[in-house]
């Protein structure tokens, strides 16, 4: 089980979807930290602390955009980093550029495989899918490389319900193939009598936006429309005047069939000989999702056994599928080349969508669309903002203070809040607490992408408690508490009753404040550099401190005591805007009341 030792040299970053960047905004140096005894005015020992300070930035990041995109899309993009367009790339070609981006943007024609994660060396920060579907990124790979995957899931929903309303009445009135026969030279009106689409039962399996788009187009044709879907919701089912019905009874009574699901493990050729028997007689099936969630052969098995009267397929298994596909060439088959999200103010939006979510994530910012990383709405994670910044910084300034070699294993961490356990999600809370934790003691960068798989990695176990409290459930959390258990600490006021570490935090007026180190109640903003003194209660103390950072013009943002009881044992956090030499250091710990001090960088 692995345990963390000696700190390693690294370039940290604040961000929720960082990884290594060359160069990076944040570098690390390693400096004396000086702690002394009450008995001694000389050093009782040395040791290292991590500390971030500013890099410029020497060159804008490489966004890498593999398939085409829209104008107004690569407008933006352009405006944050160098963007380069090679389209067409094989697979050796994609794995050999992609170590030079931070970035990489595809459609659905280029598989981001694990190879590509392994080329990228560690620099990929973000794959952008212009577009819903994700079965061509391997988000195993992407998560396990800390590489951020987001898509552009509204854009083309309009664009994809119509195209599938398209092919609904296309499919019902013969028009691909009465176009085809005129073309020919033929007039062949009674071979080419359709059906009526009103008062037939459509079923549309995948109630997303798209699914629920088309089954609104649809109800306005005069249809009636039923829906499978395990994790739609009836009310707003109902609210479209949509019927939710188990999968069976979907294919069973359905006189056409329009598919809007995702392509999955659980979804792949859902549509099968088995399937397939179970269909009325004459059903007509509509695909503008995915491919692989037919069974191509079991459909042109069932065309021609009558089961499937028509086919109207958008998608296929192989894009683009064979010239010679028994499929693509069935009579009874109108077929598209991938037209879902083709129109002009589609592609449009597209590309300025996935461009924002690209764009966002390498700044740092969280990112909405995120699909390997803990989906949070948008209005979850502005209201989270401060408490995630808070929660990393509990976990870096936990972290510091451990001393000793046994590593760090067993984390607790206590969240007390007014709200119920299940309207308070933790997901994105944990990951911060986490890469505060393992980034300043080690190399591995963490973001929210990977911060579970790297603690899992790394044997660190993490538990959560919820603590419910009496209060406004207007405010998410109270405070947020960190407790490191089985280790030695650096500074032994910071050990709770039970014997661990301990920092509890709190945002007040939006800022992440540290309110409790050890069984010391204190009061410090959690921003720049943190001072921790234990002593015993006298006054003059903070006089003497202040004085001493005044006169090599460290400005003091905060300072908070926490004490036992008058004149006993207390703690003094002082938060200050520059990191004090040494020999200001030194000063602080020939004050004679001060037993122990240690200074933090944050």
């Amino acid at each position: 089980m692995a345990s963390f030792k000696t700190p390693a040299l690294k370039n940290p970053s604040l961000s929720l979807s960082s990884k290594p960047r060359l160069p990076s905004a944040f570098s690390v140096s390693f400096r004396d930290n000086l702690r002394f005894s009450r008995s001694s005015s000389r050093p009782q020992r040395r040791f290292l602390i991590i500390t971030a300070s500013a890099a410029p930035i020497s060159s804008k990041p490489t966004v890498l955009v593999a398939e085409k995109l829209g104008e107004a899309g690569l407008t933006l993009l352009k405006e944050f980093a160098n963007v380069d367009c090679s389209y067409s790339l094989s697979p050796e070609e994609l794995c050999t550029k992609i170590s030079l981006c931070d970035a990489l943007i595809v459609r659905s024609g280029t598989k981001v495989s694990r190879e590509v994660f392994e080329s990228a060396g560690g620099r990929l920060k973000v794959v952008g899918r212009a577009g819903v579907g994700i079965d061509n990124v391997d988000l195993a790979a992407a998560t396990e490389h800390g590489c951020l995957v987001v898509n552009a899931p509204t854009a083309n929903t309009v664009a994809a319900a119509e195209h599938g309303i398209a092919l609904l009445s296309a499919m019902a009135r013969n028009v691909a193939q009465a176009d085809a026969s005129m073309k020919a030279g033929k007039w062949q009106r009674n071979k080419y009598v359709g059906v009526s689409l009103v008062g037939k039962t459509l079923a549309v399996l995948g109630f997303g936006k798209v699914g629920s788009e088309v089954a609104r187009r649809a109800k306005g044709l005069g249809m009636h429309v039923i829906a499978h879907d395990p994790y739609a919701s009836a009310d707003r089912a109902r609210a479209i005047g949509v019927e939710l019905v188990s999968f069976e009874e979907a294919i069973s009574t359905a006189d056409f069939i329009s598919l809007h699901m995702p392509l999955t493990a659980a979804t792949n050729k859902m549509l099968n000989d088995e399937t397939f028997a179970k269909m009325r007689k004459g059903v007509r099936i509509v695909n503008v999702a995915r491919g692989g969630v037919i069974d191509e052969d079991a459909l042109v098995r069932a065309l021609d056994a009558g089961i499937v009267a028509q086919a109207a397929l958008d998608v296929f298994t192989e894009e683009p599928p064979k010239q010679d596909s028994k499929l693509v060439q069935h009579e009874r088959v109108t077929v598209t080349p991938h037209l879902g999200a083709s129109t002009i103010e589609a592609q449009e939006g597209v590309a300025i969508e996935i461009a924002e979510a690209v764009v966002g994530a390498l700044k740092g910012e969280l990112a909405a669309t995120a699909v390997n990383a803990p989906m949070v709405p948008a209005e979850v994670l502005i209201e989270l903002k401060p408490y995630v910044e808070l929660a990393e910084k509990l976990g870096r300034l936990a972290v510091q203070l451990v001393a000793g070699v046994s590593g760090v294993k067993n984390v607790k961490v206590s969240y007390a809040s007014s709200r119920a356990p299940d309207d308070l999600d933790t997901r994105l809370l944990r990951a911060m607490i986490t890469k505060g934790l393992i980034e300043p003691i080690s190399s591995v960068y963490v973001n929210l992408v990977n911060a579970d798989y790297t603690a899992k990695q790394r044997g660190l176990r993490i538990t959560e408690e919820r603590i419910v409290i009496d209060g406004s459930p207007e405010c998410p959390l109270e405070s947020i508490q960190v407790q490191i258990a089985n280790v030695e600490s650096k500074f032994a006021g910071a050990i709770s009753e039970l014997g661990e570490i301990k920092v509890e935090g709190q945002v007040k007026d939006g800022i992440p404040h540290l309110t409790k180190v050890g069984s010391f109640q204190v009061d410090v903003s959690l921003e720049g550099s943190i001072i921790l003194c234990r002593q015993v209660d006298q006054p003059g103390i903070i006089g003497k401190v202040g004085s001493i950072l005044g006169q090599e013009n460290v400005n003091v943002s905060f300072m908070s005591v926490g004490r036992i009881a008058p004149r006993k044992q207390a703690v003094m956090a002082i938060g200050v805007d520059d990191q004090p030499s040494k020999g200001s250091l030194q000063r602080i710990g020939e004050v004679p009341a001060i037993e122990e001090f240690v200074f933090l960088k944050l």
